[in-house]
């Protein structure tokens, strides 16, 4: 079964700088990782600082080695005790 998670990331606007400049690097690498059917990360038009994620990997060792892998980045670093509202999902 594929994984999805979908949902956002509020970012608060003294850390959106440089969130945002270190998201291209983050898709990037992700996009890049086996198993990686989407990511997306965009920002929303209706809320500022809100960052709508969409995520589909191949299965569930893929979810999981994506997350392992992110959690050891600047990424996680910069992202550090923000928020995120997510629903993850198994799908056909």
């Amino acid at each position: 079964m594929k994984i999805q998670l979908t949902g956002y990331i509020d970012v608060p606007a003294d850390r959106l700088a440089e969130v945002s400049a270190a998201l291209p690097e983050h898709i990037r690498l992700t996009r890049a990782e086996t198993g990686c059917i989407g990511f997306d990360v965009t920002p929303s038009s209706d809320v500022a600082g809100r960052f709508d994620v969409a995520e589909v990997f191949a299965d569930r060792n893929s979810f999981d080695a994506h997350q392992k892998r992110a959690g050891a980045t600047n990424w996680a670093k910069l992202t550090k005790g923000i928020p995120r509202h997510y629903q993850i999902v198994e799908i056909p």
